[in-house]
Parts: structure tokens; C-alpha cells; sequence
């Protein structure tokens, strides 16, 4: 057991559902999600967002997912080894009913897979959360744990796979068994989302496949391209804040700015 670096509260790693961790809405009575078949089933029973966060957050239907998440939830890296690591499935983060929604690709080993939040104790997070702030999207702009006081404005950010994957790879099959997750989120936030920011060209590959670009002629991505989809919708393209694309200027925090502030102005957040 070890302590929580804000709350003090000391957790095994991974961390149990019920526990107390900052933000954690599973119990241990939530129900998990074993294999594909019960992913889809669950999913499509939520009624509300913290429903799914918490079915989200106590998956286990992909073995090697499972395996990676907690061995290095277990082994850890050597800048956390007094911190306890979420080691689970991460959630969708932000307002429930969101004007904009981001979509990046996957939880990262010691960031997300750590802290237990989206985009949350990592360098790409370190980025994006940054420019959320200077765009008015978040309040405050660092993202370093889940009891940090972080709070959005209209935004949510969430992920087609929510396990933290071995070389930040996932399988075709891990994704396509994640894939409800995403489809049940969209199906209780759509109703108020008005902007998609795609980081990266898979998150703009699986923006695509929501039902707001069913039937229209598949845009390609790029930085900063802004495509019309159904119902009025935007879906912008961003480069992803990965350590190598900021590293080798590909992507500037000035880049960033723009997408954001434009996804603000779309997306009518004031």
C-alpha cells in the first residue's frame, strides 16, 4: 500500500473499485465487463455518464490489456515508485453535457494508467491541458493527478481504447472490443456536442465512424482542417501532443492554440 500524492490515502496498485481513490464511481458491486459480448451488453444498458465511467473503469474483456495495465501498475516507473498506480480502464473526463469533445488514442502506461485521468500525469497532457487553459476550456493548466481541483468548461476528452496498451499499440481486436464504450458515450453526450477535436489521425479515423459522419464522403485528416459532418457538427483535426511532435516543432503550442480556440468559437463555449 501506498499513499496518494494529495490525498495522503493509501491504495494498493492497482487500485480496487470503492476504495476512495479521487473520482473512482465504481463499487466493488459494479459490474465487470469479462469478455466482448458483456462489453457490448453493458454498455448498451447505461443511462448516465457516471454509470459508464464506472462500468468503463472496471473492464476486463482484453487479456493482454489487462496483463499490461497492471504489471506496470505493479513494476512502475522509477520517478512513481512511492505513488500507487489506477492500473484500471480510464474513463471519459470532463463536463457530461459537453459542447466539444476531444478524442485522443489511448491511456498511457505511467500517465493516465497512473493517475487515473484522461491525458493526466504525462507530457502529451502536460500539452493539451495547457492550451485548454489558455483557450478558457479548463481552469487551471496542469493536469498532474485526479484531486487537483481540474474542472471543464462544456469540454469532455475520452478515448476509443481505455486501457493503456503495451507500445501504445492496441490490436485491431482490443479496439473493436472497446469500441462500445465509446458508442454508448457518444449516445449520452451527443445531444450537446456541437465540436470533435481528433488528436491525431486515429482519433480523426474513429471520430468518423460516430454517427454524426454516417453516410458522408470520409474527409482526410490534417492539422487544423475543420469538416462539416451531420446535424451541424465540426470535426477538426489536431496533431497529437506527443512528446515527439512537440519535441520536433511538428506541433507548436501556437498550432495548439489555434485548434482549440476555434473549436471554442465553433462550438458557441463563451
Amino acid at each position: 500500500m501506498l499513499k496518494h500524492p494529495a490525498t495522503g490515502q493509501e491504495f494498493g496498485s492497482p487500485v480496487a473499485p470503492g476504495t476512495g481513490w479521487p473520482g473512482d464511481l465504481a463499487t466493488p458491486q459494479t459490474p465487470v465487463a469479462a469478455d466482448a459480448a458483456a462489453v457490448t451488453a453493458l454498455a448498451g444498458a447505461v443511462g448516465s455518464i457516471p454509470e459508464l465511467d464506472a462500468a468503463v473503469s472496471v473492464c476486463r474483456a482484453c487479456p493482454r490489456l489487462v496483463t499490461w495495465r497492471e504489471e506496470v501498475a505493479v513494476v512502475k516507473r522509477r520517478a512513481f515508485l512511492d505513488q500507487p498506480y489506477w492500473g484500471r480502464p480510464v474513463p471519459g473526463w470532463g463536463s457530461d453535457r459537453p459542447r466539444l469533445l476531444i478524442v485522443g488514442l489511448a491511456p498511457a502506461a505511467h500517465g493516465a494508467n497512473r493517475t487515473g485521468r484522461m491525458f493526466t500525469g504525462d507530457r502529451s497532457g502536460d500539452q493539451l491541458y495547457a492550451a485548454l487553459h489558455r483557450a478558457g476550456l479548463v481552469n487551471q493548466p496542469t493536469s498532474v493527478h485526479a484531486a487537483d481541483g481540474l474542472r471543464a468548461n462544456q469540454v469532455r476528452i475520452t478515448a476509443p481504447v481505455r486501457c493503456a496498451p503495451p507500445a501504445n499499440a492496441p490490436t485491431p481486436q482490443e479496439r473493436v472490443t472497446c469500441s462500445p464504450w465509446l458508442e454508448a458515450e457518444w449516445g449520452l453526450i451527443a445531444e450537446h456536442v456541437r465540436v470533435i477535436v481528433a488528436l491525431g489521425g486515429f482519433g480523426w479515423q474513429v471520430a468518423l465512424r460516430l454517427p454524426p459522419a454516417a453516410g458522408l464522403p470520409k474527409p482526410r485528416f490534417g492539422h487544423g482542417v475543420v469538416a462539416p459532418l451531420a446535424s451541424g457538427v465540426r470535426l477538426l483535426g489536431c496533431y497529437h501532443p506527443s512528446q515527439q511532435n512537440m519535441f520536433t516543432g511538428r506541433l507548436t503550442p501556437v498550432m495548439l492554440d489555434d485548434v482549440f480556440s476555434n473549436a471554442k468559437k465553433l462550438a458557441g463555449i463563451k
